[in-house]
């Protein structure tokens, strides 16, 4: 997942839950309990669902298709859901990406890691950074999506020192947004950053009941990508 604001110590100790760590020894919040399904509004997972977006990255036409599988994976003591997202880049695979998402009690949706590989365009892996799964070399969950989403709000989503260390903050919940597949008065618009990208900056929008219909860089290499169909296999 690619993707420094100042917050109040409120925030700061908010990020340090998220990513499973405190700032001192001795103080590490109790870990959550999980449910088996992340049925959040804002990011919902139904197994059997795909999200198609269309858009641009690096100046080359761009498709995404996002699916949900029924597959599950037990990472850090807790059983994910798993996601199978791949993404074309002027009609060929360039990315196939497989993501691990839990929910906790209280309905906030934390990422558990990821399994990534960049194909060069004769299909061959050419890189597998990015890669990461709580739990393995010190990697911690964090926060995909709060429960409740209020303005200002910041977390960290994942955290594996030098390998994935991306950042969001609630920015909005009154953003207005058209895509071709919905539009929305009262989307969620954060952004997101990482220290190890400092060029780049992107916003996300998401709507409620569907999840994210929007993406695009603010800062760094052009990308954009937009929800235009949106399939549902029930079993």
């Amino acid at each position: 997942m690619r993707k420094r604001i100042i917050v109040s110590a409120l925030l700061i100790a908010c990020i340090c839950v998220a990513c499973g760590s405190a700032g001192s020894a001795g103080s590490q919040a109790p870990r959550p309990t999980f449910v088996h399904a992340v049925r959040n509004p804002w990011f919902p997972l139904d197994p059997g669902t795909t999200f198609v977006y269309t858009g641009e990255k690096d100046g080359k036409s761009g498709r995404d298709i996002f699916r949900v599988t029924r597959r599950t994976k037990r990472i850090d003591g807790v059983t994910c859901t798993e996601v199978d997202d791949r993404l074309y880049a002027a009609g060929h695979l360039a990315e196939r990406t497989k993501d691990w998402y839990a929910q906790d009690t209280q309905g906030n949706v934390w990422y558990f890691g990821e399994a990534t590989a960049e194909l060069d365009e004769s299909g061959r892996v050419a890189s597998r950074e990015g890669s990461w799964q709580s739990g393995v070399d010190g990697a911690k969950a964090g926060i995909f999506m709060p429960a409740r989403p209020t303005v200002g709000q910041a977390f960290r989503q994942e955290y594996d020192i030098g390998q994935a260390e991306d950042h969001f903050a609630v920015v909005s919940l009154d953003a207005s947004v058209i895509v071709p597949y919905t539009a929305a008065a009262h989307a969620l618009l954060t952004k997101e950053w990482t220290p190890l990208e400092p060029g780049v900056l992107d916003h996300k929008l998401y709507v409620r009941g569907i999840g994210t219909v929007r993406e695009e860089s603010v800062r760094g290499p052009v990308e954009r990508l937009v929800l235009v169909q949106v399939r549902a296999v029930r079993p």
